[in-house]
């Protein structure tokens, strides 16, 4: 690791054992930094805020990331360097179009996104055959609109990968005429989105619970 990595796991101690604070820090209590960091990233990226910005950024979540080692490391489960291997090891496990079985690399790489998504997930499928659902392993925690695009887009790479069909629920309520898919831009479709959350609003209807019991259904009708 470099001096700076050393550095910083020498900081993440001192605190852990001076710091009575951060001493009483658990995985649990931090999920809300975590996610508040996660935010933050996100904002700083999507506003171009400029390189420091996002250094100081991606630092706050690395941080997250070391001090949740740190912890585990003191139950004597894993330390960060166990995180970072096995996290190279499931990158070279998963790009088989990249990286060979022993991590030297392939002699050729695939030319197109699409070829690159269907080796992944053939791989993902191989490493966790136990998964037989296509929204194994997606997490129901995700923002609703977030967790309502992943599934669609689960649904679609397992057809494409392995043939079956994973129906759309039917709606519930009738449509009424609208533009066809191909006629949206993305600031006429957030408009739009924005309407029926309005709508929702005047029905008194949570947008957001409503969205993630819709893709919960779905995926449970599977």
């Amino acid at each position: 690791m470099s001096n700076q990595v050393d550095r910083l796991l020498t900081i993440i101690g001192e605190l852990r054992e001076h710091c009575v604070w951060t001493k009483a820090l658990t995985h649990a209590q931090l999920v809300e930094y975590l996610i508040e960091e996660s935010y933050e990233l996100v904002e700083t990226i999507e506003e171009e805020q400029g390189d420091t910005e996002l250094k100081g950024e991606l630092g706050d979540l690395l941080w997250q990331i070391v001090l949740h080692s740190a912890i585990a490391e003191e139950r004597g489960s894993f330390t960060f360097d166990d995180v970072a291997g096995a996290l190279a090891d499931k990158m070279i496990r998963r790009n088989v179009h990249i990286y060979r079985p022993d991590g030297t690399l392939q002699d050729s790489f695939p030319k197109t996104n699409e070829e690159v998504i269907e080796k992944w997930d053939a791989a993902k499928r191989t490493e966790k055959p136990e998964r037989k659902h296509p929204f194994a392993g997606l997490p129901e925690s995700l923002p609703a609109l977030m967790y309502a695009e992943k599934a669609i887009d689960r649904a679609a790479r397992w057809e494409a990968g392995t043939g079956e069909k994973v129906p759309f629920p039917a709606p519930s309520v009738e449509k009424s005429p609208r533009e066809s898919a191909v006629e949206w831009t993305e600031e006429s479709f957030g408009a739009h989105i924005l309407d029926l959350v309005r709508e929702a609003h005047e029905a008194g209807i949570d947008s957001e619970r409503a969205l993630r019991r819709a893709v919960k259904n779905w995926k449970n009708s599977m």
